[in-house]
């Protein structure tokens, strides 16, 4: 029953035997270069308005010691999960941001790179990040041990947060639609509302996990200058 459930997240297709279902990743790519080329309307004004208060809350968020642009990479970031995250909402397309495969890349390429600019550049403020100020004498070992854990377990958390809550959606979409075959009128039209707020709630996760994702990125970033 549950290998049944969960093979709904295998990335297979019946195309020559190829997972032609990654190519989904790249659909969102078609929905940017237009913006470029074609008279500005409302969707890539309200686009911009978005794009505009994220730059200046990462920007806040990352402080004076910031390199220049770095805002982008976070933005781009918030973008590419957004849009893998909403594409995954429509039938038939491969939600690639439900494995870990995708998540985890992501996670740990962005948290490698954290950590090796902070203790090439910044190995001092590194090892006082260890210690939060105040911390008597006789608990900084135990301080020093709890930090690096809780640094070491980050991309995993991120990763795993992401890809949790995709799939936790999706299930329940899924378990509730395999129900529907000997359901009466009344209850199956129950269903089909239950169904669109889920699917109001699955929207609403797709932008939040986003924006956490791209947030907690940010403040691992500021914590390394």
């Amino acid at each position: 029953m549950m290998t049944n459930l969960f093979s709904i997240f295998d990335p297979s297709t019946n195309i020559f035997n190829l997972s032609l279902n990654w190519i989904s990743t790249f659909i969102g790519l078609l929905f940017i270069p237009y913006s470029f080329w074609i008279i500005p309307n409302r969707q890539f004004i309200f686009w911009n308005f978005i794009l505009n208060k994220l730059h200046n809350e990462f920007k806040m968020l990352l402080g004076i010691n910031q390199l220049h642009g770095s805002t982008f990479i976070f933005i781009s970031l918030f973008s590419f999960i957004l849009f893998n995250n909403f594409l995954g909402l429509f039938p038939y397309i491969f939600t690639s941001t439900s494995h870990l495969t995708i998540s985890l890349s992501i996670s740990l390429s962005l948290w490698l790179s954290f950590m090796f600019y902070g203790w090439i550049n910044n190995s001092q403020h590194m090892f006082i990040h260890m210690i939060p100020q105040g911390t008597p004498s006789i608990l900084m070992p135990f301080m020093v041990l709890i930090e690096t854990i809780s640094n070491i377990i980050r991309p995993g958390t991120l990763a795993v947060r992401l890809t949790a809550n995709m799939i936790a959606g999706h299930l329940l979409l899924t378990l509730l639609s395999s129900t529907s075959n000997n359901m009466s009128f009344y209850m199956l039209f129950i269903l089909i509302l239950l169904q669109i707020l889920l699917l109001i709630l699955e929207s609403a996760v797709a932008i939040i996990q986003a924006y956490v994702i791209s947030i907690l990125s940010t403040l691992y970033s500021s914590e390394v200058n």
